[in-house]
């Protein structure tokens, strides 16, 4: 007996349906990425590689991705810790709490890059009492990573808040009594499940940083090879005519992300098949 391999639906016809996502996907996502990868390209490979090989472009490529990585692993740490505080614990201004973690989504990006220069700089209610033991944190790196660890705390809280919520607390129980101290507890009982979202979490919270703009071009102070942020040298390439250049950079950035995102779809698959298999 022959199967069908698409079943009934209450939307409309699969063809149909499919037909118009790949028409919107096509419209909204693939036509102009392959604008931006035709645009670079087309003034030749030569000159493509000497536009993104300057050293004012490693220098802002340096820069953005080590201080989106250093953000992206400060929220795992941190985001993990608030999720799970808001998860398995009741206090007074619970529910505060857990809708201020959505504030930089709802924030504009400009005005949080305002608010912590104000708070960061070397008059600040923060910068004043750091400057004294030497710690400078506006228009420095650090204060591109405090930005980015602003912006990027949302997206670990709520992509492990969930995870935690469906855990079964007879688990970790039943495995206390038999005699688990409490780090082998999480260890083996609670790291299993919760890797796949930490790593979603990671992914989400690093691309949302490599691309950040509002909240950083203030922060940052804007100085060549020093604190320059590659979107702010898009923008600068942009300005100054230079399609070729900004468009290389871009293309440059475009593949960086893709091949990010596919290493982090690899690790999800690779842990939960390790964790799942034993």
């Amino acid at each position: 007996m022959k199967t069908r391999f698409i079943q009934k639906s209450i939307l409309p016809g699969f063809g149909l349906t499919m037909g118009f996502t790949l028409l919107y996907l096509s419209i909204i996502v693939l036509i102009p990425l392959a604008a931006v990868a035709l645009k670079a390209t087309g003034a030749g490979w030569a000159e493509l590689w000497n536009a993104v090989s300057s050293d004012r472009v490693l220098a802002s490529f340096r820069i953005t991705l080590l201080a989106s990585f250093a953000a992206a692993i400060v929220n795992v740490v941190f985001g993990f810790l608030v999720a799970w505080v808001l998860t398995r614990y009741s206090f007074p201004g619970k529910r505060f709490v857990d809708g201020m973690i959505d504030l930089p989504f709802a924030l504009p990006t400009a005005v949080a890059g305002i608010s912590l220069t104000a708070i960061y700089s070397q008059n600040g209610w923060i910068g004043r009492w750091l400057e004294p033991l030497g710690i400078k944190v506006a228009f420095t790196p650090i204060g591109i990573t405090v930005a980015l660890i602003f912006i990027g705390l949302p997206f670990v809280v709520r992509t492990v808040q969930p995870v935690i919520g469906e855990l079964e607390k007879e688990i970790e129980e039943a495995a206390v009594s038999l005699g688990a101290k409490r780090w082998l507890t999480f260890r083996k009982v609670l790291f299993p499940e919760l890797l796949p979202p930490l790593l979603t979490g990671f992914a989400l919270a690093f691309s949302r940083s490599i691309g950040e703009y509002g909240s950083v071009v203030f922060i940052s102070g804007n100085m060549p090879m020093k604190t320059e942020i590659v979107p702010l040298l898009i923008m600068t390439k942009l300005e100054q005519y230079d399609y070729t250049g900004a468009t290389a950079i871009a293309l440059m950035m475009l593949v960086f992300s893709f091949l990010l995102l596919l290493l982090i779809n690899v690790l999800q698959w690779f842990s939960h098949r390790r964790f799942t298999s034993k």
